[in-house]
Parts: structure tokens; C-alpha cells; sequence
């Protein structure tokens, strides 16, 4: 990394467009989040995350926000943004 760029190490800041709505504030979040993620995986940073022990605990969120029972599936993002996405997907 360049001095001008922080990396994971330095300080960043975030600066969302006023005009952005909830959906394209939080869809920026998102895409951050997960370039982040694979920035510091790419540096052996951390394992690959997974849903172990996480599975039931989504699918209760969304049963108790949408009253749906699904079940996430192993190839389910592991993004809990991208995965809320993919919901309708779910069975």
C-alpha cells in the first residue's frame, strides 16, 4: 500500500450522497463492506467466513421480520446484506 492509501490499517472515511435513498445508502455500505472483506482475505487476513452456527439465527431474523420460515442454504452469501437480498429465493 502507497502512503496516500490507508489500507486496512489507516483511517478511512465513508461520505454517502445526502440525496442517496435508505436502499442505494445501504447497497453502498454493502458493496464496501464486501470489498473490505475481500481485501483482507486476499491479504490472509481471515478465514473465508461461513454460516456455521449462523444459519438458524438468519432464518429466525427473517421468519421474525417477514413471518416466513426459510431455510438459508449453504451457498447462501454470507453477507448478512447480500443474503437479505436473496430471501425471496429461499424455501
Amino acid at each position: 500500500m502507497s502512503e496516500d492509501d490507508p489500507g486496512l490499517d489507516g483511517d478511512a472515511t465513508l461520505a454517502i450522497p445526502e440525496s442517496a435513498s435508505e436502499d442505494e445508502a445501504a447497497a453502498i455500505a454493502a458493496a464496501i463492506g464486501s470489498h473490505l472483506r475481500a481485501q483482507e482475505a486476499a491479504t490472509g487476513g481471515e478465514h473465508e467466513p461461513t454460516w456455521e452456527g449462523e444459519r438458524w439465527t438468519f432464518a429466525g431474523r427473517i421468519e421474525g421480520l417477514s413471518g416466513r420460515r426459510v431455510r438459508v442454504p449453504n451457498g447462501a452469501p454470507t453477507d448478512r446484506w447480500a443474503a437479505a437480498g436473496r430471501t425471496d429465493r429461499m424455501r
